[in-house]
């Protein structure tokens, strides 16, 4: 249905047009991406984990070997994300695309490695351009067979902000200065260091297309991610982008293909200090605003309930199915 056919459907429900502000733009967007209204649909989280070669620099409060800790965190159900997760019901899926020390098999983890982790992108490649495409076609098969209507996605990887900020740098031509944060919660020095590392590893590249940029910066976890968004968006499923992490995917998604964009909604507005340039950059108005940081697809579980409300506004009752006057004439 298109969008002028949904908003039409919205303004003849029992309340004045536009009473419900932001809610309503929001479920004529959602259910343009459906494709249909009627049963609200159930979401699901993945949760990305890769290693960073860039974590060698000392741009991180953490070691790297706190994302396979991490990830055994998740597979047990400790985290922030699980938690939020079981609360609203939300299935979850680590996938393992290049965690330095593999995971055992558990139930819900799902093998996509491809490497003990990235190359050091300060010196060389973080991967090459070979693999770089093996991350976005593996990633979009995945997502393309997400059957939840609300496809949630997450992040885990000890300097994958750095990648992040590096990768939407190659992507807008933003400054490194302008895009780098303090990730795990850096101090001032480190974050000095961080910027200089970075911009040093900018610096060894000109102009580059997606993929190249993915190839050259980015992380195994990073271009999945961006793979599973092309394949769910086409899927007509509602990709709900988490923070600064996951939005240098979307960058990346939409990069490689545009039309994908149409599928995503921002779930939330970080507070780590790039990603209020890259949503402006890319022209988005993230639903909500907590000054959170922590990825892990935390942002966009907290949107879920929004989305799901705001499709819900389908199921009122029209004035004319529930008798209601509309005019001062039709009370008379």
């Amino acid at each position: 249905m298109r969008s002028k056919q949904l908003q039409a459907i919205l303004d003849a429900k029992t309340k004045p047009i536009g009473a419900l502000g932001r809610l309503e733009n929001l479920a004529v967007h959602a259910a343009s991406i459906l494709g249909r209204t009627g049963k609200v649909p159930s979401a699901s989280l993945t949760i990305f984990a890769a290693d960073h070669g860039i974590a060698e620099e000392g741009v991180s409060a953490f070691p790297q070997e706190v994302t396979g800790q991490m990830v055994l965190n998740f597979l047990a159900g400790g985290a922030a994300a699980n938690v939020m997760a079981a609360e609203l019901g939300v299935p979850v899926t680590i996938v393992d695309c290049g965690v330095a020390r593999p995971p055992p098999a558990a139930d819900r983890l799902v093998d996509m490695r491809l490497g003990p982790g990235t190359a050091n992108s300060a010196h060389k490649p973080a991967m090459s351009v070979e693999c770089a495409h093996k991350a976005v076609l593996q990633g979009r098969a995945y997502g393309a067979a997400i059957e939840n209507g609300i496809a949630c996605f997450g992040e885990m990887g000890i300097a994958n902000s750095s990648a992040a900020t590096l990768l939407a740098h190659k992507l807008s031509a933003i400054p490194v200065a302008d895009l780098v944060g303090r990730g795990t919660g850096i101090d001032n020095e480190r974050l000095a260091h961080k910027q200089t590392i970075l911009e040093r590893a900018a610096a060894r590249t000109g102009l580059l297309t997606p993929i190249e940029a993915l190839a050259e910066v980015g992380g195994f976890e990073i271009g999945t991610m961006a793979g599973a968004m092309i394949g769910a968006g086409g899927a007509r499923r509602i990709v709900l982008v988490d923070g600064f992490i996951a939005t240098a995917a979307a960058a990346l998604a939409r990069a490689i293909e545009p039309t994908c964009a149409s599928a995503f909604i921002y779930a939330h507005r970080s507070v780590e200090h790039g990603h209020g340039a890259l949503l402006d950059w890319l022209g988005a108005e993230p639903l909500l605003d907590m000054d959170m940081r922590l990825g892990e697809g935390t942002g966009a579980l907290l949107a879920v309930p929004i989305v799901r409300a705001a499709l819900s506004l389908f199921d009122m009752a029209s004035f004319a199915d529930a008798g209601v006057s509309t005019s001062t004439a039709d009370a008379s």
